[in-house]
């Protein structure tokens, strides 16, 4: 059991079901799309924020990047650490049929596979970024350097950069900015698209 000081954000009840076996944290549910018009969790969220930060962790799929950009856009970016699951196929065992994209959400992921995704967010670190030298960080114009963006294969080269991490194909270049600034130095970002490409033949 890992434990957490800030509240951690997700869909639905089995997710914190699952959640609840593996982190010691304040979890709160949107419950699906009803956190569009429930003022009253959303101002609970916010306050939470501000008092201790919080994480949000959602499905990869659209409705779950749709349930967290909502979110995130309405508290300070200082405060909120993203959290993101693989894309995982396959079908929860509660459900008789899979998902419509298909893919596993939170409550259908393996416990390593969460506490994965919470060590590359750093929100199991202590002094998240103070080990890293961040004067120089990486921005959307290495992406275009490096021809993950503006060029014939980038969207190879992203896909394959994505899969590498084990982040979700639907992640945007501006939360992968934020991704990739948590993980790595400049130096090191450099190496990893280096070896992707390597690795993959682009």
């Amino acid at each position: 059991m890992i434990k957490l000081k800030q509240a951690v954000i997700v869909e639905g009840k089995y997710d914190k079901i699952k959640l609840s076996s593996i982190v010691d944290a304040t979890i709160i549910e949107t419950d699906g799309f009803k956190i569009f018009k429930d003022k009253e969790k959303l101002e609970l969220i916010k306050t939470l924020s501000k008092k201790c930060g919080v994480i949000i962790l959602t499905d990869s799929d659209s409705a779950g990047f749709k349930i967290r950009s909502f979110v995130a856009q309405t508290l300070d970016k200082k405060d909120v650490i993203h959290v993101y699951i693989p894309d995982f196929f396959g079908k929860e065992k509660r459900k008789t049929q899979p998902s419509k994209e298909g893919k596993l959400g939170v409550e259908g992921v393996s416990k390593q596979a969460i506490l994965s995704a919470f060590e590359r967010a750093g929100a199991l670190c202590e002094d998240v970024g103070e080990k890293k030298d961040k004067t120089e960080p990486i921005t959307k114009a290495d992406f275009f350097i490096d021809g993950i963006s503006g060029c014939p294969n980038s969207q190879q080269l992203r896909k394959a950069l994505l899969k590498h991490l084990d982040l979700p194909e639907k992640l945007s270049s501006n939360s992968l900015v934020t991704v990739l600034n948590t993980l790595f130095t400049k130096d090191e970002y450099k190496k990893t698209v280096s070896d992707v490409k390597k690795l993959y033949g682009l």
